[in-house]
């Protein structure tokens, strides 16, 4: 292969991973063939291994970020460096919308949970297509609701629930989520903790509370049997 085909064969490529990242967004995949093929023309595709800072709070929000492969998580620091997170990111989510509306700073950081392609496209870019395509925007404000109530019913969950609460409501979210008793944990238990608002040493402690009750059974370092869902809730 000649230098010229290598070039093109890359080009190709990366042309049909951005075609794939626009596909599965629920604010994009929508719109028909061409509209898409337009919309691909505009982004561009990144990729970073576990661990890297995507962007940081304070930094300027100036685009939009789309997981294509991989995890990204949202995190906020508090004033002693405690980390919340705030969301976690998978292929079709995406971060970094309000930036389309208005100038702004990021408020979190964006990091990589494992090796992660995404597509990105500036701010410009995507104001012109909101203003070309409204349907985009009624997809924009209809996440922006979705991801309003999550928040909101997580700030309640940590304000109102013990930590033994939260840990079996995740728990029961993951069943409902993996539609199967034995789930697979998709965060580490210093994310758990962070995710819910308490400590990794709490969840591991409650966790082993639970199995000595009967009600899980801890197979592996990141899977776990439901045995009684039900008593499970009413922790």
């Amino acid at each position: 292969m000649t230098d010229k085909d290598q070039c093109e064969h890359q080009t190709d490529v990366a042309a049909d991973m951005r075609k794939m990242c626009i596909s599965i967004v629920p604010i994009f995949n929508h719109l028909n063939s061409k509209e898409m093929k337009e919309i691909v023309k505009e982004t561009n595709s990144i990729k970073h291994p576990r661990g890297h800072t995507i962007y940081h709070a304070g930094d300027k929000s100036d685009g939009l970020y789309i997981v294509h492969k991989g995890r990204v998580k949202i995190y906020r620091l508090s004033e002693t460096g405690k980390e919340q997170i705030v969301r976690i990111l998978g292929p079709g989510d995406f971060t970094g919308e309000l930036s389309l509306f208005t100038e702004s700073v990021h408020d979190a950081y964006a990091e990589s949970m494992e090796t992660t392609e995404l597509c990105v496209m500036s701010r410009e870019k995507f104001q012109v297509f909101l203003l070309k395509y409204p349907s985009i925007s009624l997809k924009v404000l209809t996440e922006f609701s979705s991801r309003l109530a999550k928040t909101e019913k997580q700030s309640a969950s940590i304000a109102m629930e013990s930590a033994e609460t939260r840990i079996a409501m995740y728990l029961a979210n993951l069943v409902e989520e993996q539609n199967q008793n034995i789930v697979t944990l998709p965060l580490s238990r210093k994310d758990i903790a962070s995710h819910i608002g308490t400590t990794p040493e709490t969840v591991s402690r409650k966790l082993t509370e639970f199995e000595d009750a009967g009600w899980i059974k801890q197979l592996k370092q990141n899977t776990i049997n439901i045995i009684d869902l039900d008593a499970l809730l009413l922790a």
